[in-house]
C-alpha cells in the first residue's frame, strides 16, 4: 500500500451507566412535576437529534467502565496548543499535502487556529507553491499528534481507546472533512477512519484498513447518512480494543468491525484534517470553508 502521503477512502461502551432514582409515591404536585420533566425531555431530546451551533450533540454513551482519560483538548485558549499538535503529516517540509490523492490544499499552520473554544480548521482558495514545488490552488488546515518533521518523534500515539470529537464540518461542497488514526509508523495499512465526508455533507463513511495474510491492500467500509450534519456539532466516535472496532454518532453506534485480520494492533497518530477535492473539486462560487472542533479525547483501560 502507498505510504500514507497517500489517502485511501474507505463509543464507548454500549453498556454505559445508566441513572437510576428512587421509586416516590404520588402526590398532590404530580401535574407539576410531571411539566418540569415533559420540558426536560424536549430540550435533551432537541439537542440530542440536531446538535448546536456552539455545543456538541448530547451522548448518550460513554467511555468502558473504569477507562481513564489520557488525552484531550477543549480547545479553551488563544491558540493552538504545540505540545499536543502538530499542524502536518510527518512529512512535513514547510507544509504538506497527500499528493497521490491529487488534493488541491497546501497545509499550512496558520490554517488551524483557537479562539472562542473551538479549533478551526480554514481552507482558502489562495495559491501556494509546495515545496515539493507544484502550485496548489488552496491552503487548508489540519491538526495531528504526530512529528513536526520526519525525523522527529511523534507527540502522542494510541494503541486500542475510545477515541471521540465534537466536529461541526462546513456546508460547502469539494470539501473532505475527517478524522482518523495513522500508524507511528508513518505507513499504511493499517489505518483507521473514524470520519470521513468525501466530497458529501450527506454521507458518513467509516473505514478500517488492512494487509491480508497474501500482503494486498483491503479496506472494509461503513455509511450512515443524515442530511442535518453542517446544521451544528456531532460526536463522532471510536471505540477500538483487540477484537472490535465500534463506530458511534452522538452516542448511537453505526458501525462495527470483529474479524480479526481487519483489526489494528499498532501504535497509531490521531489527525483531524479538512482536505480539498477529495474526491471532487469544490464549484467555481467557494471560496473558503471552515471545519470546526469543539473538543477531543481519548480514553484507556
Amino acid at each position: 500500500m502507498r505510504l500514507r502521503p497517500r489517502r485511501a477512502p474507505g463509543g464507548p461502551h454500549p453498556h454505559g451507566p445508566h441513572p437510576h432514582g428512587r421509586h416516590r409515591r404520588p402526590h398532590r404536585h404530580l401535574a407539576f412535576w410531571g411539566a418540569v420533566f415533559a420540558v426536560l425531555v424536549i430540550v435533551l431530546v432537541a439537542g440530542d437529534v440536531g446538535g448546536s451551533a456552539r455545543g456538541p450533540a448530547v451522548s448518550r454513551v460513554s467511555a468502558p467502565a473504569g477507562w481513564r482519560m489520557v488525552f484531550h483538548d477543549e480547545f479553551d485558549g488563544s491558540r493552538l496548543d504545540t505540545h499536543r499538535w502538530t499542524t502536518c503529516y510527518d512529512w512535513n517540509e514547510r507544509g504538506c499535502t497527500i499528493a497521490t490523492n491529487n488534493e488541491l490544499e497546501w497545509y499550512q499552520p496558520g490554517q488551524a487556529t483557537v479562539g472562542g473554544g473551538v479549533l478551526t480548521l480554514t481552507a482558502q482558495r489562495r495559491a501556494t507553491r509546495g515545496s515539493d514545488g507544484k502550485l496548489y490552488p488552496w491552503v487548508s488546515g489540519m491538526v495531528s499528534t504526530g512529528r513536526d518533521d520526519w525525523y522527529a518523534r511523534p507527540r502522542e500515539t494510541f494503541t486500542y481507546g475510545y477515541f471521540e470529537a465534537a466536529v461541526r464540518i462546513p456546508p460547502q461542497a469539494g470539501m473532505a472533512s475527517e478524522f482518523w488514526l495513522m500508524p507511528a509508523s508513518r505507513y499504511t495499512p493499517p489505518e483507521i477512519d473514524i470520519m470521513e465526508f468525501l466530497g458529501t455533507t450527506r454521507q458518513l463513511t467509516m473505514f478500517t484498513h488492512w494487509r491480508n495474510a497474501d500482503g494486498a491492500d483491503r479496506k472494509q467500509r461503513g455509511t450512515f447518512d443524515s442530511a442535518g450534519f453542517p446544521d451544528g456539532y456531532h460526536v463522532f466516535a471510536l471505540l477500538w480494543e483487540k477484537d472490535r472496532l465500534v463506530w458511534y454518532v452522538d452516542g448511537v453506534e453505526r458501525f462495527r468491525v470483529t474479524d480479526p485480520e481487519r483489526i489494528s494492533h499498532v501504535p497509531m497518530e490521531l489527525i483531524l484534517n479538512l482536505a480539498v477535492g477529495l474526491p471532487t473539486t469544490p464549484p467555481a462560487d467557494v471560496g473558503s470553508a471552515r471545519m470546526r472542533v469543539d473538543w477531543v479525547r481519548v480514553w484507556q483501560p
